[in-house]
């Protein structure tokens, strides 16, 4: 199992079924409805980081509460997407771990990019996004047509 340490954050590939990463995900969905009105359930399933091409990571304190978390999973050929990224309320550089952790693996794992979606209304995150290389593209998927959808790519 991959670790990484990041003063004083410890990142490593969990399982998303375990009680911690169900927790995060929760907690996740919670703020998302708030902010956007959608929970953002529908388009996770854990199987799919669960599997050789994918993975969940979740970050943890230096006391080891978890803190943060995200999925990598296949979405075409050469291209991993970015899902339930999060970080607790109050933390700080958790996010920005989480993310670097799942960009260097996209990048083990042989993918040459990473999409992910947000909302438009969840500023927060198009601006985390946009300030750590990522830019837009055209909505894929099940967000082609969805205006209040921004999907974002960035090259490993």
């Amino acid at each position: 199992m991959r670790r990484v340490t990041t003063a004083p954050l410890q990142l490593s590939k969990e399982d998303p079924a375990a009680a911690d990463s169900v927790w995060l995900m929760d907690e996740l969905s919670s703020a998302l409805e708030a902010i956007t009105g959608d929970s953002g359930k529908a388009s996770f399933d854990a199987a799919d980081a669960a599997g050789a091409a994918g993975c969940f990571v979740v970050a943890r304190d230096a006391g080891g509460k978890a803190v943060g978390c995200g999925a990598l999973r296949p979405l075409q050929p050469g291209v991993a997407e970015i899902k339930r990224m999060y970080a607790r309320h109050g933390t700080s550089g958790v996010g920005s771990a989480v993310l670097r952790f799942l960009e260097s693996e996209a990048a083990a794992l042989g993918y040459q990019a990473v999409w992910l979606e947000t909302r438009l209304v969840n500023r927060r995150a198009v601006d985390f996004y946009a300030a750590r290389g990522y830019t837009r593209i055209a909505n894929y998927g099940k967000y082609i047509g969805n205006p209040l959808a921004v999907c974002f790519e960035k090259q490993l």
